[in-house]
């Protein structure tokens, strides 16, 4: 039988015809409605902090009065001046630079090594011991408690309280102990038949391979470390040159609010006390002390951006 073509009439023509052009409606609809809405998106979550950074820039009387958004109306450096009018906001930076470094590279090495050690299979303790760091998350002694505890290690007055308490962290070490698990297991087959011990697979194959999760525990180990404050407050507010920035900072604020005439912050401004009151302001200087306490964060998070994204998946598919 011969073969015969059928051309389709007007009516099938048609109705092949319209859902392609409603197919190619739908993805501009689609893009244009979410470039719009994440456009929107972007200006509510970056407009609170570009406006932060304009009333640090604008002087404080002219602050008070409101209407600030985009630009600074009266442009002054005084706020600044009186963040830094105090010599000890310098060593307490570096207080803080050592004590976020140290925490981080400490955090990461013996959580991992423990999230290591808690993901082998032969390890018959594993269980229980990942229940008791698990209640820890659940359960906490208190503030007294852990002062009286940081006292009998010796600790207070010490630099060290800023660093020990925090080099293990329950969450941390089940989150990179779920990312080992998705490495393949002929890796560590494979190294232990050349001859490989566990230190040396752990340092070698492990650790390397685990560079996006560290990388966010790393983000998250040293903003927690860096803004806080309180430890500073609790254990070693009687030694000034232990003091941390983020201490120092809460301690600024906390004298703008407490009185408008603060002379401690117009000497060291360098400028009169009527001066001071007139362009410094509770409101214009905890603008000024949020973006001094950001930036540093700032400069480093677009380095770990990637490993930070990759890291944010861990756990969120599983085959």
């Amino acid at each position: 039988m011969a073969n015969q073509t059928v051309s389709p009439g007007p009516a099938s023509a048609a109705a092949v015809t319209r859902p392609v052009g409603k197919r190619s409606v739908e993805p501009i609809l689609f893009n244009t409605f979410n470039a719009l809405f994440m456009l929107c998106l972007v200006i509510v979550t970056l407009y609170p902090f570009l406006n932060t950074i304009v009333v640090s820039f604008n002087a404080g009387n002219d602050t008070i009065r409101g209407g600030i958004y985009l630009w600074p109306r009266e442009f002054t450096w005084q706020n600044y001046k009186a963040v830094f009018a105090s010599g000890y906001i310098y060593d307490a930076f570096w207080v803080s630079v050592a004590r976020t470094v140290l925490s981080t590279l400490l955090n990461l090495g013996l959580t991992t090594m423990l999230a290591y050690t808690l993901s082998r299979r032969e390890y018959v303790f594993r269980k229980p011991i990942t229940l008791v760091f698990i209640l820890t998350m659940y359960f906490n002694a208190g503030l007294i408690p852990g002062y009286f505890l940081m006292k009998e290690l010796h600790l207070i007055n010490t630099f060290w309280v800023y660093v020990i308490p925090s080099m293990i962290s329950a969450f941390n070490m089940i989150v990179i102990r779920t990312y080992i698990g998705t490495i393949p297991e002929s890796l560590v087959e494979s190294a232990k038949i050349d001859g490989a011990g566990d230190f040396k697979i752990f340092v070698r194959i492990i650790f390397p391979l685990c560079k996006p999760v560290l990388a966010t525990i790393a983000l998250f180990v040293a903003v927690g470390a860096w803004n806080t404050w309180f430890d500073a407050f609790i254990y070693t507010s009687s030694r000034q040159e232990l003091s941390t920035m983020q201490y120092e900072l809460m301690k600024l604020i906390s004298s703008s609010m407490n009185a408008n005439n603060n002379p401690a912050v117009a000497a060291g401004a360098g400028i009169t006390q009527e001066a001071a009151q007139s362009m410094v302001t509770p409101i214009s200087i905890r603008a000024a002390v949020t973006v001094v306490a950001s930036v540093p964060i700032l400069l480093v998070y677009p380095f770990m951006q990637k490993y930070f994204v990759v890291g944010l998946n861990v756990g969120s598919v599983k085959e």
